[in-house]
């Protein structure tokens, strides 16, 4: 099924490409997730009815809208893109008209990723390589924080990962890796989701962790 045909049956528009205009460099362009791939996420991964996930660069909403749908969990969607922002909110706005039976709530945010304050109970992270890699070290690091100070598990998904983020989790935080996704099909080998996890119980090891 085409990706603007999955975009009707929600109600939503999320196709296209949008680069970033101006000085923020830090920033990579916009592109959604494709629904394939993230069919196969659902199909590997758990997603639980506790769960609050945050997608960090959010686009117009694909994954925000694509999980609500399917899991009915409450998420939040962060984007810096003023105009992206808008398209987002237009695209609730019809979305919930299709979905009122959803009591879970969606939010989107607009602003700088590491500037989102992490609520306590968001527990499960979303990553399609939307900024730099020193900007994702200071969105890790408010998630690191936040779970020792609100003991929980979290994860993070990362979609088509980079090598900067990959050696940054594995050299520099306590995340490991619980599962390798791959996208069927692809002919990149990058094409895949790496799921990291940060247990609770890290935090109760005597062992000093810096971030």
């Amino acid at each position: 099924m085409g990706e603007r045909r999955q975009d009707k049956l929600l109600g939503i528009r999320t196709v296209g490409i949008r680069e970033w205009t101006g000085s923020k460099i830090q920033y990579n362009r916009y592109e959604a997730t494709p629904y394939k791939a993230l069919k196969i996420l659902c199909e590997n991964y758990k997603f639980r009815a506790i769960d609050k996930v945050v997608d960090f660069g959010c686009g117009r909403g694909r994954v925000v809208f694509y999980l609500h749908h399917h899991f009915h969990l409450p998420i939040t969607g962060i984007e810096a893109n003023c105009k992206t922002y808008e398209e987002a909110l237009e695209n609730k706005a019809i979305y919930r008209l299709r979905a009122k039976h959803i009591t879970a709530p969606i939010k989107f945010k607009y602003g700088l990723a590491q500037h989102y304050k992490i609520d306590k109970k968001d527990n499960c992270f979303y990553f399609f390589n939307p900024f730099s890699i020193n900007i994702f070290r200071k969105v890790v690091n408010n998630i690191l924080r936040s779970a020792e100070k609100d003991r929980r598990t979290v994860d993070l998904i990362l979609y088509y990962p980079i090598r900067e983020y990959k050696e940054f989790l594995k050299t520099s935080t306590p995340f490991t890796i619980i599962n390798k996704i791959r996208v069927p099909g692809g002919s990149d080998e990058r094409e895949k989701f790496i799921i990291y996890r940060l247990k609770e119980e890290v935090f109760n090891t005597d062992d000093c962790i810096n971030y």
